[in-house]
C-alpha cells in the first residue's frame, strides 16, 4: 500500500508544471476544508416532534465562538480566486483569447457540479415529500444544501467582472462597506442596504488578490500589516462598536456578521489574508514532498464537489442515524440529532466527523466527474500536458 501511494505521488509530481505555485493550491484547499469543518461543527439537526430543525451550538455555548474564527475562511478563497482570475485573464488577453471563451472555461467548472447537486436534491425533495415527510423538515434540509450556492453566485459574478475590477484598489470596496454599516447601524438606516456588502465585502479580498497578481505583494511585510491591522480593527469593532464576536450566523442573534457581511467580517477577512500570505513560504517548503503535494492536488481536483456535497454527507449520516435509532428504539443520538447545549454534544460531534468524512468521500466518488468534465484518468493527462507545454 505504501509503495502504491508513493508511485501515485510521484506520478502527480511528474504531471505538475514546473512553475506552478503549489502554495496557492494549498491555501485554496485549506479554505475549503475550513468551511466544511466549520459547518460540520456549528450545525446541528434536532429531531423534535416528528420534524427536523436546525440549531447551532454557538447559541447555547458562546464560549466556543473562537471556532468560527478558525473555520470561516471564505476570504482566503476570494483572495486566491482574485489572484488566479486576474493572472488567467491577463494571459488570455496576451494570447488574444476572446473574453467569452476565457469566462466559459472559468465558470464551467463551477456550475457543472452545481447542476448535479440541484438535480439530485430536486428528486430527493419530491420523493420525501411524497413519502409524507413534513415540509418543515424538507425546508431545513434544503436550506442547508442550497445555502453554499450564494457563495458561488458571488464568486462567479466577481470572476465575470475581473476585467473591470482587476485594477480596483481594495480600499474602495472597503470604504463602501464602512459607509453601508455606518448608515445601517449608526444612522438607523434600512436593513436592505446591507445587501450591498454581499458584493462589496467579498470584493475586498478579491481585489487584494488581483493586486497581488498585478504587481506582487511583499509577502511578509504585507502579511504582517494585514494580520495585525485586521485583527486590531476586528477587536475594536467587537468590543466597542457592538458587532457580534461570531464570524458565522447564529440563530436568534439580532446581527449576523456573515449574512450580509459586515465591516467586522471584512476586517477579519483581511487578517486571514495576512495570515495566508505569511503561510506561503512554509507551505512551499512543505509541498516539495510528493506525498503532501499529491494530497493537496487531489483535493483541488474535487474542491467544488467537496464544497457542494459536504452538507449532503452530514445529512445522510444524520438521517441514517435517525432511522437506525427509530428501528432500535433509541432516542436522539448525542452529537447527531440532540440539542447542542453542552460540552458532551461537542465531544460527540467530533466523534461523528469521521463518518461525515466517509460519506463525503462516497459523494465525491459519485459526482466529481461533473467538476472535472469527464473521466479523471482520460481528461487529466492531456490537460496536464497542455499546462506543461505552456510553461
Amino acid at each position: 500500500m505504501r509503495d502504491l501511494v508513493r508511485a501515485y505521488s510521484r506520478r502527480i509530481e511528474a504531471l505538475t508544471p514546473p512553475g506552478r505555485d503549489r502554495a496557492l493550491d494549498a491555501l485554496r484547499a485549506l479554505a475549503i476544508l475550513g468551511v466544511v469543518l466549520g459547518h460540520w461543527l456549528v450545525t446541528a439537526l434536532i429531531a423534535d416532534s416528528g420534524t427536523v430543525r436546525g440549531a447551532s451550538p454557538l447559541t447555547h455555548l458562546p464560549e466556543f465562538t473562537p471556532v468560527s474564527w478558525l473555520f470561516q475562511t471564505l476570504a482566503v478563497f476570494f483572495l486566491v480566486g482574485g489572484l488566479v482570475a486576474a493572472r488567467g485573464h491577463a494571459a488570455a488577453r496576451d494570447r488574444h483569447e476572446p473574453y467569452r471563451d476565457w469566462l466559459r472555461a472559468r465558470l464551467g467548472r463551477l456550475f457543472r457540479p452545481v447542476a448535479a447537486v440541484l438535480a439530485v436534491w430536486t428528486v430527493v425533495a419530491l420523493a420525501v415529500l411524497a413519502a409524507g415527510v413534513p415540509w418543515q423538515t424538507v425546508h431545513t434540509l434544503g436550506k442547508l444544501v442550497l445555502s453554499p450556492l450564494w457563495f458561488l453566485l458571488v464568486f462567479a459574478a466577481l470572476t465575470a467582472a475581473t476585467p473591470l475590477v482587476a485594477r480596483v484598489h481594495p480600499l474602495w470596496p472597503l470604504a463602501v462597506v464602512l459607509h453601508v454599516d455606518l448608515i445601517r447601524f449608526g444612522l438607523d438606516g434600512p436593513a436592505w442596504l446591507g445587501w450591498i456588502n454581499v458584493a462589496a465585502g467579498w470584493l475586498v479580498p478579491y481585489c487584494l488578490g488581483a493586486a497581488w497578481a498585478r504587481n506582487g505583494l511583499k509577502d511578509r511585510r504585507t502579511g504582517w500589516t494585514l494580520l495585525l491591522g485586521g485583527t486590531a480593527a476586528t477587536a475594536l469593532l467587537v468590543l466597542f462598536a457592538g458587532y457580534p464576536a461570531a464570524m458565522v450566523g447564529v440563530p436568534g442573534a439580532p446581527v449576523s456578521n456573515l449574512n450580509p457581511p459586515t465591516l467586522a467580517a471584512v476586517t477579519f477577512g483581511l487578517a486571514q489574508c495576512g495570515g495566508a500570505l505569511l503561510l506561503l513560504g512554509p507551505l512551499r517548503r512543505a509541498l516539495r514532498r510528493p506525498a503532501a503535494w499529491a494530497a493537496v492536488a487531489l483535493l483541488n481536483l474535487s474542491a467544488m464537489t467537496v464544497f457542494l456535497w459536504h452538507q449532503t454527507a452530514m445529512i445522510a449520516v444524520t438521517a441514517t442515524g435517525l432511522l437506525a435509532g427509530g428501528l432500535l428504539g433509541h432516542g436522539p443520538l448525542p452529537g447527531l440529532h440532540s440539542v447542542p447545549d453542552g460540552y458532551g454534544w461537542i465531544l460527540a460531534r467530533i466523534a461523528w466527523l469521521p463518518l461525515f468524512a466517509a460519506a463525503l468521500l462516497v459523494c465525491c466518488a459519485a459526482f466529481r466527474t461533473y467538476e472535472q468534465g469527464g473521466r479523471p484518468g482520460r481528461e487529466a493527462r492531456p490537460a496536464a500536458r497542455r499546462k506543461a507545454r505552456r510553461a
